[in-house]
């Protein structure tokens, strides 16, 4: 009980002493705030340097910091009396991290406490709240530096000093600077990081207010920057605390005060500007990151240097990425200008051609799925090699010509692209891949007979459309499984004319070369090197086996690793009279018999050694969709024909064809075309 006595007895003499030795507090001056400060309160993010400047705020973004004089100034001399005379004089300095931007800036400001704990940062200069501006309750005076716009004040501009009551809203404002001595405005940048001294008065029989600034090396000016009539005493009380108030918003500045002296009731001692620290005017690199001139210099070479490198890299990006992308256009292409495309368009379409995005690959080139970036179309890119320059524009011509077409069971060629040493086609892209997929290598997902007969008839009515009902003859020559695509709804659509020729109706197309794949060459255009409407038709029989059968056109049986072509071994079921022995087992028994034995026939008679025994796509269309019968013959009459007499069975190793159903015989531009 006798401690807490002492205790409260000792607190009421220090605030007694406190009380008396305050009304005595008139004036004080710091010329630097050197350690041990005393008298200064500090709060918020503001210091003091080892050199004795006062600092506000550092490079931080967000923050407030304040700095007051500790003993309360007496204003007036009863507490419903006048506001008596006062004057400050300080010198500051603004430094900001980027030369021409900087945090919100600074106030001088006489206030009721010595700390502001609801003050907020940025445009509030750590003064007041969103709440509270404009509150008469504040008996907040102050003088402000502002160097950030804020539209809701009002503010003049990014560069102004203010006199402000109870509100950011300044009562009179201008834009920083000094009246010399002939009566010539200069400018001031309140940011340039250079000291500047500015004086506070108020006079308490008029009333009124005067703001005056210069730069440290001049005299205080005659004529103030900022006046104003307003009689302060509902504002300040009969004591109040004088300070300094910052904040920085999110950008980043350093505020500082380097000198500062107050008076009541008279003029403030002037400051001895020889005893103030040294503020280093070298500029914001040096100031926020504290480095010594040769640094600076070394700093400067460094960025300079890398600038340099930069701009070279980039030179050297932009070289390389047109000789990436570069294209070659012939004069003769300009008709086909239409139909060409970028290919830059089509290398960001398929990320650079990776294998991640490859389809599949095959003599002439290989396959990449893309999505075009404009669009977001998926589309199937062949590159394609060329080697040679021969034929190139027959080639290019023929290509626009077939893209012209339009058949629901044909693939869409979209356009083609010419670049160094190679030619691209673009497809449009199938999702559900190509037929081949479906029939071999145990596949995991295998198409029933109606899907079967489905894709069927589709090839079927694509080569109709190219023998007889476009405007031109288009012989495929590449009619093959891998060249059947599945739409999503499994239909079969034929692709790939990199190999197609076109004619005249009632022409033949000048082929001296033998172009296609091993299986589904016909006899006639081995002999002949002739490609016709006849030898399409044979390709499409074998394709009908392979689709029934689920076998691939030769297949390698026994030990003695024999070539068997599987026209040989359906015509061998049929001429055993078990000739549905031959269809894929992985149909089961869920299909049309009598339709399966149709197909095998269908397919025997498509490939007969005879062109002329062969029936027009025409004929075969209405034999698939029950529009006609199909002939009745015996294995005896494709015998009698020749049906046996092929004489193309190969060993492997004899050189009549490379082995694989992939490879090609000729070049996409040889001389035969």
């Amino acid at each position: 009980m006798l401690v807490k006595l002492l205790t409260i007895v000792f607190f009421l003499n220090i605030l007694y002493q406190f009380n008396q030795s305050s009304s005595q507090i008139l004036e004080f001056t710091y010329d630097g705030f050197h350690r041990p400060l005393t008298g200064i309160y500090l709060q918020g993010i503001s210091t003091v340097t080892p050199s004795g400047l006062l600092k506000l705020t550092e490079k931080t973004v967000l923050q407030t910091g304040q700095a007051f004089y500790t003993r309360p100034i007496q204003f007036k001399d009863s507490p419903n009396g006048t506001v008596s005379s006062f004057s400050t004089t300080f010198v500051f300095a603004i430094n900001p991290l980027m030369p021409t931007v900087s945090g919100h800036g600074m106030a001088f400001v006489v206030a009721p406490n010595f700390y502001l704990p609801s003050a907020t940062p940025s445009q509030y200069l750590g003064l007041f709240n969103i709440t509270n501006n404009g509150d008469d309750s504040n008996h907040v005076f102050a003088v402000e530096l502002d160097t950030i716009q804020s539209a809701e004040f009002n503010d003049t501009n990014d560069n102004h000093v203010g006199i402000d009551i109870n509100s950011l809203m300044s009562v009179q404002s201008s834009p920083a600077g000094y009246w010399n001595e002939t009566d010539q405005f200069k400018n001031l940048t309140l940011i340039s990081g250079k000291p500047m001294q500015v004086w506070v008065e108020y006079d308490g029989l008029s009333h009124k207010i005067d703001v005056t600034m210069a730069p440290l090396t001049e005299n205080k000016p005659r004529k103030p920057l900022v006046s104003a009539v307003r009689d302060l005493s509902s504002v300040i009380q009969q004591e109040m605390f004088v300070g300094f108030s910052s904040a920085t918003g999110s950008v980043l500045s350093e505020h500082y005060v380097l000198g500062w002296s107050f008076r009541s009731k008279g003029k403030a001692p002037p400051l001895t500007l020889s005893k103030l620290p040294k503020f280093p005017e070298l500029g914001p690199l040096r100031m926020s990151l504290g480095l010594t001139p040769r640094e600076v210099l070394i700093t400067i070479l460094l960025i300079s240097l890398f600038l340099i490198f930069l701009i070279l890299f980039l030179v050297r990006f932009i070289v390389r990425r047109r000789r990436k992308f570069a294209e070659e256009l012939e004069d003769w292409e300009t008709e086909f200008a239409r139909t060409r495309m970028k290919f830059k368009d089509l290398y960001y379409a398929t990320k650079g051609f990776k294998k991640k995005g490859l389809l599949g690959s095959g003599g002439f080139g290989s396959v990449y799925k893309g999505v075009m970036r404009k669009t977001n179309k998926e589309i199937a890119v062949k590159r394609v090699s060329n080697e040679s320059r021969q034929g190139l524009k027959e080639f290019v011509s023929e290509i626009v010509s077939i893209g012209r077409m339009s058949h629901r069971n044909l693939v869409p060629l979209l356009g083609y692209c010419r670049r160094k040493d190679e030619l691209l086609l673009v497809y449009d892209y199938m999702p559900n891949g190509s037929l081949d997929k479906y029939l071999h290598n145990t596949p995991e997902v295998t198409l029933n007979w109606k899907q079967r007969l489905k894709v069927i008839k589709g090839v079927a009515s694509a080569l109709f459309y190219l023998h007889e009902d476009w405007e031109q003859v288009v012989i495929h020559r590449d009619v093959k499984a891998s060249n059947v695509l599945l739409d999503a709804e499994h239909n079969g659509r034929l692709g790939d004319f990199g190999l197609a020729r076109l004619c005249g109706h009632g022409s033949d197309p000048l082929t001296t070369h033998v172009a296609g794949t091993w299986g589904y060459l016909a006899p006639d255009h081995i002999r002949t090197g002739k490609a016709t409407t006849a030898t399409d038709v044979f390709a499409f029989g074998v394709l009908v086996l392979e689709v029934a059968c689920g076998r691939r056109p030769i297949e390698i049986q026994n030990q003695r690793s024999e070539r068997v072509l599987l026209v040989d071994l359906v015509f061998g079921f049929w001429n055993e009279g078990n000739i549905l022995d031959a269809k894929d087992p992985n149909l089961g028994t869920e299909c049309d018999q009598r339709e399966v034995e149709m197909v095998l026939k269908l397919g025997l008679l498509c490939s007969h050694s005879d062109p002329l025994s062969r029936p027009t796509m025409r004929q075969v269309l209405n034999y698939l969709n029950g529009d006609a019968m199909l002939p009745d013959f015996s294995p005896l009459d494709l015998r009698g024909n020749g049906m046996m007499m092929l004489g193309i069975h190969q060993r492997v190793g004899e050189p009549v064809m490379s082995n694989g159903g992939s490879s090609m015989v000729d070049s996409i531009l040889s001389g035969g075309r």
